[in-house]
């Protein structure tokens, strides 16, 4: 396992975020975790990885081509959404669960009974 420089990472990430999304992400340290424009906590390594994916990634499309393919790419996880809809089945109410009586069983006094045996005389801890 190789030992992976912070700043550098970072710095490759941010490269590679800024080449893929156009715009410079805001990635907050905490605890050696790192979270990127507020998403979810990734470890450095990670981050890495994603620098390395982001990196292999085609260049992005000049801005004109880009808006004109926004609104077709909203339109079909719309469509998908919308078809999804009527085919899923209502949830079952869930049953109310039985109680269960009280037992009278307890593990704390199962093991004073347990100490006093091997030990006659002897005290509870604390």
């Amino acid at each position: 396992m190789s030992k992976l420089d912070k700043d550098s990472v970072l710095a490759k990430f941010t490269a590679a975020y800024e080449a893929a999304n156009g715009k410079a992400p805001t990635i907050e340290a905490k605890g050696g975790w790192y979270s990127v424009d507020g998403g979810k906590n990734v470890r450095l390594a990670q981050l890495d990885e994603m620098a390395d994916s982001m990196g292999s990634a085609p260049a992005k499309k000049p801005a004109k081509a880009a808006k004109a393919e926004k609104p077709a790419k909203a339109e079909k996880p719309a469509k998908a959404a919308k078809e999804e809809k009527p085919t899923a089945k209502p949830k079952a109410k869930a049953k109310p669960k039985a109680k269960k009586p009280a037992s009278s069983f307890s593990v704390k006094d199962f093991y004073t009974q347990q100490i006093k045996e091997v030990n006659p005389g002897a005290k509870a801890p604390r």
